[in-house]
């Protein structure tokens, strides 16, 4: 499983990265693998500002749905256009292709408040 350092975690299984003042946001590897073959990503939140936990989109996958949740306060920019026509990108590449959303994060310094790729993984590991 893999776990970049460059990331910023939630106990919800999402991730974050800082690209200068944007934020890019998906979810992890771990969370990819335990939904099984995602094949749809419903994120209807774009040009929103949300609060941190707020429900931001939806992944189905064949048995299920799950909610997807902000790590940090902020205007949701974008909707990764690719995952409409192949949302698998997000089990094939969940911290490249795979991402969900750009996000605009109210505040940077909230991020310091997530977890970093050692007490993600002791998260998932306990």
């Amino acid at each position: 499983m893999n776990f970049p350092q460059d990331l910023k975690y939630t106990k919800e299984h999402e991730w974050i990265r800082l690209d200068g003042d944007v934020a890019y946001v998906g979810i992890t590897d771990y969370a990819q693998q335990q939904l099984g073959d995602i094949v749809f990503v419903d994120i209807q939140t774009e040009g929103e500002t949300l609060a941190a936990g707020d429900i931001f989109g939806t992944i189905e996958v064949v048995k299920t749905i799950s909610d997807l949740f902000l790590p940090v306060a902020g205007e949701v920019l974008e909707i990764n256009p690719t995952l409409e026509d192949t949302p698998e990108l997000v089990n094939q590449d969940p911290y490249g292709k795979g991402w969900l959303i750009r996000l605009r994060p109210e505040q940077t310094s909230d991020l310091d408040n997530l977890l970093d790729a050692e007490a993600y993984k002791a998260l998932i590991n306990q």
